[in-house]
Order: structure tokens, then C-alpha cells, then sequence
């Protein structure tokens, strides 16, 4: 029988129709044709990107050259703009305010077919302290209350391009989804004085049906109320709100737990579009209590259609558990 179920933190509610379900190879796309030939984001290229605003591994002191292990680039195409003032005003009922924000590319690699599932480890870390790098600068500029960094991971799941790339765009306010999460969070902590993603961690870890890795600091589980077929997240087993807290220690602790869920997940859906998103707390909060940061990795393997749009309920035809206990066998 299909089940509905409420997700802890913003009470979003989905539907479990394992009925519907398919079998993980039958999630399998095909992969796509690379074209190969010239990339933009190769070395040798870097003079048709704007100016690297973060480098890392360059041996020279030659800005924009071609030697290095990683580049962060402003987006020749940005959604919002660095340069001007936010001149919020009001059009009788309608609010708007002009497009300030920063979007930036991170060229994780240089090698153009290398991917998160078979990157090293320690490019991982660079890929995550470029992260962390770049919202503590961006961090300075007073008009941004909030960074999202996010990853679109084949043409599916909307990546123009092959070359192994994640983005990250600052905004002027705190997206309304973050926002629920951080008043569903802080609702449940009113209530019972703890962390929801806490209470979770600790019984996702007790009952083992949802878990699908972990190491000493960190844990991926499949959540109880999925959007997607074998959707992940990756989680701090401590309580941190931000992502930037994170030492070299955790930083690296963290990519190898990352690195092997990415594997899990090519090793049971090989070529699957991806998206993954970096959940923290807005940038001018610093500790939260109730909050915790974390990575949702949302596998594309089903199409958000009418009843989706009309409702905002999602149809997920693989239960979280049956999930993991693929993910955790792979």
C-alpha cells in the first residue's frame, strides 16, 4: 500500500508508492555523448573565463595561467551582479529590489573527465575549502545575507558544461526554502530543546534501516521522507550550523565520507544526473542551536510533473530504506 510521510523538519509531506517502483537498473540513463574538443574550463583556456578570483596549486605566481589544481571564476553568464546597490522599492503591492548577488564557477579539476566519484580525496578537500574560502570572503560584502553552492551534474540535471564544475550564488536574502527548514528547526528546538538533524543522526544510527556510510565525524543517510529515489544527505555528527566551522581535519574527514557515498551512487546508478546542495546558516547568524548544516545529493531519476506543481507533493517509487540497503551493499 502507498505511504504518506511527513518530513520532521518543514512538514513537507510525501508519497511512498514502492508499487510504482522500479528496480535501481532500470534507473540506469544512458550516458551522454561527450563532445569532447575544446572546453572553456580546461587548462590552456584560462583567458576565455573572467579572472580567477581563487586559485589553488599554481607553482607560479602567474595570474590566470595554466598550471593548477584548481580555479574559482566569476560566471561569464551570472544570474546576479556584484557592481551597484539593491534600491528596494515597492511597485504597489509588488516588492523588488535590483539583481545584486555574486555567481561564481568552481572548476574542481583540471583533468576534463574526472568526476566526484572517481576524484582523489585530496582534490575533494580542495573542491571543499574552496567552499568554505569563498563564503568566508563573500561573508564580507553586507548586502548578502545568504550563499547557496549547488552542483548540476549532467545535462538532465541542467549542467551546460562537461568539464567537472559546482557553482555558488550569494544572494540579498535567504531563500524562502532554507528559511522553512530554519523555522521547522527551530520550532521542533522550542519543543524539545534539541536539534532535529541531531535527533536524527542518533536514530538513523540506532536503527541502521536509513544509514548508508560513515566515518568517525560524518554520516550519510537516505531521509525518511525522500523527493527523489535514492536521495542522500551528508551530515556533521556533531552539531555545526555553519560550514565554514569546519577545520582541515573535519574538511578531510568529510571528503572521504563524500567521496564513497559518490562512488555508492555511480557503483548502483551509473551515469545518473545529479544536483547536490549545500544547506548552512545564513550569513549573519553564526551558531545556531537549532540548526545543522549538511549536503542534499537528488539523484534525477524522475520527472516533477503536474500533480507535483499542483500540490507540491512528491511520488518517490524507491522507500529510503530500500534505498540504503542498495547504497550500503554497493
Amino acid at each position: 500500500m502507498p505511504e504518506l510521510r511527513r518530513d520532521p523538519i518543514i512538514g513537507r509531506w510525501v508519497i511512498i508508492a514502492s508499487e510504482r517502483g522500479k528496480r535501481p537498473y532500470d534507473f540506469v540513463k544512458k550516458k551522454d555523448e561527450t563532445k569532447g574538443g575544446y572546453c572553456p574550463l580546461c587548462p590552456g583556456h584560462e583567458n576565455t573565463t573572467p579572472p580567477e578570483v581563487l586559485v589553488y596549486g599554481r607553482p607560479s605566481h602567474d595570474p590566470n595561467g595554466p598550471e593548477w589544481q584548481l580555479r574559482v571564476v566569476p560566471n561569464k553568464f551570472p544570474a546576479l551582479i556584484i557592481e551597484g546597490e539593491l534600491d528596494k522599492r515597492g511597485e504597489g503591492i509588488y516588492d523588488k529590489m535590483n539583481g545584486i548577488g555574486a555567481h561564481e564557477v568552481i572548476i574542481e579539476t583540471p583533468r576534463h573527465y574526472e568526476t566526484l566519484s572517481s576524484m582523489a580525496v585530496e582534490q575533494l578537500v580542495l573542491v571543499f575549502r574552496a567552499y568554505k574560502d569563498r563564503l568566508i570572503d563573500l561573508a564580507r560584502d553586507s548586502r548578502f545575507k545568504y550563499i547557496i553552492v549547488f552542483k548540476n551534474f549532467g545535462k538532465a540535471a541542467g549542467a551546460s558544461l562537461e568539464h567537472s564544475h559546482s557553482q555558488l550564488i550569494a544572494l540579498p536574502i535567504v531563500p524562502q526554502i532554507i528559511q522553512e527548514e530554519l523555522n521547522g528547526c527551530q520550532r521542533y528546538f522550542e519543543y524539545k530543546e534539541r536539534c532535529v538533524f541531531c535527533d536524527i543522526i542518533r536514530q538513523e544510527r540506532s536503527q541502521q534501516t536509513r544509514l548508508v556510510d560513515e566515518n568517525r565525524d560524518f554520516i550519510t543517510i537516505c531521509p525518511f521522507a525522500p523527493r527523489s529515489p535514492f536521495e542522500m544527505w551528508v551530515l556533521p555528527k556533531r552539531h555545526q550550523s555553519r560550514f565554514i566551522s569546519m577545520d582541515d581535519a573535519h574538511l578531510h574527514q568529510f571528503a572521504m565520507l563524500f567521496s564513497s557515498t559518490m562512488k555508492r551512487l555511480d557503483r548502483v546508478l551509473p551515469n545518473i544526473p545529479y544536483n547536490f546542495m549545500l544547506h548552512t546558516a545564513p550569513l549573519r547568524d553564526s551558531h545556531l542551536e537549532h540548526y545543522h548544516w549538511h549536503i542534499e545529493i537528488m539523484p534525477k531519476v524522475s520527472t516533477v510533473a503536474g500533480f507535483e506543481w499542483g500540490t507540491g507533493f512528491h511520488i518517490n517509487t524507491v522507500p529510503p530504506e530500500e534505498a540504503a540497503t542498495i547504497l550500503k551493499s554497493s
